[in-house]
């Protein structure tokens, strides 16, 4: 977990300047990532938030702002005019009622890039209404892909919609506008929606439903828990193993390292035998712990791995080997920036993740606020500071 040397000004998205409007996890995220990789976000947050704090606020300043005063909507438009990307996570139709729409925005900055982040997207019969990742999740069709045999579908937690499909895809659409920016000179609008994040990612589903994969009901296919060498076992020490042992030169090895002889088992691919060999396979696992399968397997092409939890990830010789996994001055562990760039990789941010409001004055100084204006919107409530950084 060693910090890089890399001076933080050489990183990719170096002099980029983001204005970031609070909102629960998937902006949240998108913003974290363009400040992994050097660009400057502010977080707009609201001056009374009863928001869940932002853990993601690695690397961001934060300017406490109430945007439903029209003084409020003000500041936003000025500092707009001024900055290159704005995130925006409301349902469709709240920023135009505030006066603060992209045909304002980019009227008054015609190259800002203006990432509207939401479950369903600008358009559409649920434009307007709420809902989760498990909501955006069902409405893509991959929710119904995914759960075990004779059970409900279930969501992995809110990775998939939330963050996959949300706010990395909406990084990606901010980073693809940066770069075409760079030729036309020319901001524009990103309409990310989850549903369609997440069923873009699933591409592969799509496209491979002809091939034999998934002619199966769900959790009887090779991918979704179906075969016994694509699964998780328990171990005597109650730990789990994962098997992704799909090749048949693969699957060789993985019998051998259960001490199993495959002149003597059914067919890697007899669908039929599949549910006896998962019970005893899962018989075997049960014999050992963890970390006497650990030893069988690494090093091997068995595709045989532990599952780790998070108390054990940092640790694990593979990752510490790569930094995987940094601590930022509170001790706090968390994954390193992804993808790792040879020439400008990403310098995370170790300081503690800022208090609602606690650069209030500091950006709007610098965004050519005067003192006695900090002053009458801070008197107005219009903007707050946090108590640790209050000078008025």
């Amino acid at each position: 977990m060693s910090r890089r040397s890399q001076p933080r000004g050489s990183m990719a998205l170096c002099g980029v300047r983001v204005l970031e409007l609070a909102g629960l996890a998937p902006a949240p995220l998108c913003g974290m990532i363009l400040a992994d990789f050097g660009a400057r976000v502010v977080r707009v947050d609201r001056v009374r938030s009863a928001m869940t704090p932002d853990v993601q606020g690695r690397g961001k300043r934060s300017l406490a702002l109430d945007l439903k005063q029209p003084s409020g909507a003000a500041v936003l438009r000025r500092l707009c005019s001024k900055t290159d990307v704005l995130i925006e996570p409301f349902r469709h139709g709240v920023m135009e009622e505030l006066g603060l729409g992209p045909e304002v925005l980019l009227q008054d900055n015609p190259r800002l890039i203006y990432a509207r982040l939401t479950g369903f997207g600008q358009a559409g019969t649920y434009a307007r209404s709420a809902g989760h990742d498990i909501n955006f999740l069902a409405l893509s069709g991959v929710l119904s892909r995914l759960g075990r045999k004779d059970e409900n579908p279930y969501a992995p937690l809110n990775l998939l919609a939330d963050f996959a499909g949300g706010g990395a895809m909406c990084a990606l659409g901010i980073v693809l506008s940066l770069y075409e920016r760079t030729r036309s000179g020319k901001g524009q609008v990103i309409d990310a929606s989850m549903v369609e994040g997440v069923a873009y990612l699933s591409s592969f589903l799509w496209k491979s439903q002809n091939s034999g994969l998934w002619s199966r009901p769900r959790g009887e296919n090779l991918l979704d828990s179906g075969a016994p060498f694509y699964e998780t076992y328990k171990t005597s020490d109650g730990k789990y193993m994962a098997v992704g042992a799909l090749e048949p030169q693969f699957y060789e090895q993985f019998i051998k390292g259960l001490g199993l002889d495959s002149d003597k088992l059914p067919s890697q691919f007899s669908y039929s035998d599949w549910p006896e060999m998962k019970k005893r396979i899962a018989s075997i696992f049960a014999q050992k712990t963890q970390a006497e399968w650990c030893s069988i397997f690494d090093g091997t092409d068995a595709c045989v791995t532990p599952v780790l939890a998070f108390d054990q990830v940092a640790s694990h010789q593979h990752n510490k080997q790569r930094s995987s996994f940094i601590k930022n001055d509170h001790e706090e562990i968390s994954p390193r920036p992804t993808p790792l760039l040879s020439r400008t990789p990403a310098v995370p941010s170790f300081e503690r993740d800022p208090f609602i409001g606690e650069h209030t004055e500091e950006i709007l100084l610098e965004n050519g606020f005067t003192k006695e204006e900090i002053a009458k919107l801070y008197s107005d409530k219009v903007i707050a500071f946090s108590k640790l950084k209050s000078n008025l």
